[in-house]
């Protein structure tokens, strides 16, 4: 299995090469903490410094900063869009910010800190490839510090890095670093975390944020941006298990391509090569893979995250919503789901409550069985007397879906193992759910 590994991982970067994406390729991150950690500041400072700034976005935000008094550039001005966070000087909702470096594409999603947007960070974390926890030299350790490293573990978030900003007012001192360091490093060992790096920076005065400091020689690791460029994200994705859901039937109308019959979506794990033997799912009919299209011209495989279109060799019903999997390595089809929910409305979630569900391209009604527990995210308590839960919160939920989904545990693929809850009356998303 492990040589199987290496080939399949190993062919898939040749293809990356081919596909001019194996040296440009794509980091999604996002930063979490507490309020005034520096968060806004810091990626200000990271699209100022690689020179993603546009110079009339600069003059705007240098004029802002010097009618407020400041005797500084206030570079969260860049990424603090709405206007109620400019006021107030915090980051609400979540901001999407895009740049790049020579070597790597970057989106960055700035989450906020205060507990009541639990939900946000969670929306903007669950598709990262790495978090970026924000530490005050000053504070150290808070309980919002906790609460986000605990929710980028259940996310699942395969990397994280500890920053410690503001040294420059503790004058670079080395013993704040590693006691922060110490007491984070402590408690990390009860989560899930595989990589973590842990940097000392400050974002207001550029140290160690894209270049190293000067201030710091006592610190001989890596800048943060040259980590960001460098940390490896490849393996993170599942080229095991070949999942593929089914997002659109390709029937052109047209007299030159009236035999065409293609089965379009983005591949969810795996890899996939013409010849292989598939499975539909949940129909369990099986065929070849005839040819795989990507864009307007044939691939020799396909893998995570590429959107193509599969031919197979025998007409088989096939239709959204539907997966494509291996034949001795497919999903079981199961209607009755374990799952880590945070919910998202005021509203509480509660037992025979009923809901529409969205897992991958497939729609289908659920009903609460019951709420197993509501966990406190800042000590790890299972509070198995919630009976519900509310606004914010993250709890063990057990499903009845009136359709079998075709899922794998979150912990094994995020995108199989993941879905929303809508309500139907509004269409509203009101809950993230985890499946255990």
């Amino acid at each position: 299995m492990a040589a199987d590994q290496d080939n399949e991982t190993g062919s898939t970067q040749h293809t990356l090469d081919e596909l001019g994406v194996g040296s440009m390729d794509l980091l999604r991150f996002a930063t979490a903490g507490s309020v005034d950690d520096g968060k806004s500041t810091l990626i200000g400072r990271l699209l100022l410094d690689s020179k993603a700034i546009f110079e009339d976005q600069l003059e705007a935000v240098e004029a802002t900063s010097q009618s407020k008094g400041y005797d500084y550039t206030d570079l969260a001005l860049l990424t603090d869009g709405l206007r109620s966070e400019r006021e107030q000087g915090i980051t609400i909702d979540v901001a999407y910010r895009y740049f790049a470096t020579p070597s790597r594409k970057f989106i960055i999603a700035d989450t906020p800190g205060h507990v009541q947007y639990t939900r946000n960070m969670v929306t903007g974390a669950s598709t990262a490839d790495l978090g970026l926890v924000l530490v005050d030299a000053r504070q150290g350790l808070t309980e919002q510090s906790r609460r986000h490293a605990v929710l980028l573990s259940l996310l699942r978030v395969p990397h994280m890095v500890l920053a410690i900003n503001k040294m420059d007012l503790v004058d670079y001192d080395q013993a704040v670093f590693d006691r922060i360091h110490r007491e984070f490093t402590s408690f990390a060992t009860k989560l899930s975390i595989p990589d973590l790096e842990v940097i000392p920076i400050s974002a207001l005065k550029g140290d160690n944020v894209v270049t190293r400091s000067e201030h710091m020689p006592w610190y001989q690791g890596s800048s943060l941006m040259h980590h960001l460029e460098n940390v490896h994200v490849a393996s993170d994705r599942d080229l095991i298990d070949a999942r593929l859901p089914v997002q659109y039937v390709v029937r052109p109308k047209s007299d030159e391509f009236h035999d065409y019959r293609g089965y379009a979506g983005q591949v969810a794990g795996g890899v996939f090569k013409p010849g292989d033997e598939v499975i539909v799912l949940p129909s369990g009919l099986t065929s070849r893979i005839a040819g795989i299209d990507l864009f307007d011209r044939e691939v020799a495989e396909a893998f995570p995250p590429m959107s193509v279109t599969l031919r197979l060799e025998d007409d088989v019903d096939v239709s959204r919503g539907d997966m494509i999997a291996r034949v001795k390595n497919a999903p079981k089809p199961s209607q009755d789901i374990d799952a880590m929910v945070c919910w998202m409305t005021n509203k509480p979630l509660q037992p025979r409550q009923k809901l529409a569900i969205k897992h991958t391209t497939r729609t289908g009604r659920a009903l609460v069985k019951d709420v197993q527990y509501r966990l406190d995210v800042n000590t790890l308590h299972r509070d198995q007397d919630a009976g519900e839960l509310g606004l914010n919160e993250i709890g063990r939920v057990q499903l009845r879906t009136t359709v079998p989904l075709l899922c794998d545990p979150y912990a094994k693929n995020r995108t199989t193992g993941s879905f929303i809850l809508i309500d139907e009356a509004t269409g509203v998303t009101v809950g993230a759910g985890m499946i255990t």
